[in-house]
């Protein structure tokens, strides 16, 4: 299954970038033994026009399971989160598309496009953490369903 982040704005230059990168490998070199393949970024520039632009790339790929970073979203547990990335893989998801909007957020109409609205915790994170949190998760939901010692309880 193929998971990516579609994301308002860009990383290029920010010193939080390296430690997406490390996620993002992690989440490359083991998440193939789980049949889950890397993590891949689509960018949008932070601009007027920005949720249009990801609704045009949503469409594009339209058998895509969205889960939309949203503040009034559901909370997960990083085990139940686990549990949802294998169960998406396991009923034969092709991909699971993470968006993250702009500092203002999305529409309505891209919230309700997705098929889960997931939030990162009741604090407001900066959009270059919260890109970092959403790498740190997916590697975290990998490392429990691989048995890895990273998570613990």
């Amino acid at each position: 299954m193929k998971v990516s982040l579609l994301a308002v704005g860009q990383m290029r230059g920010q010193k939080e970038a390296a430690l997406f990168e490390t996620y993002a490998e992690r989440i490359s070199k083991t998440g193939r033994a789980l049949a889950l393949d890397g993590l891949a970024v689509t960018e949008i520039k932070d601009q007027a026009g920005a949720n249009s632009k990801i609704e045009t790339a949503l469409n594009a790929n339209p058998t895509a399971f969205v889960v939309v970073l949203d503040e009034g979203g559901k909370s997960l547990a990083s085990r139940d989160f686990a549990s949802q990335l294998a169960h998406w893989r396991d009923e034969g998801t092709r991909e699971v598309v993470f968006v993250l909007g702009a500092a203002d957020g999305l529409s309505d109409a891209l919230r309700q496009r997705a098929n889960l609205r997931m939030a990162l915790g009741p604090m407001t994170w900066p959009h270059i953490l919260a890109r970092v949190l959403v790498a740190e998760q997916i590697w975290r939901a990998i490392s429990i369903l691989a048995n890895h010692p990273y998570h613990r309880d």
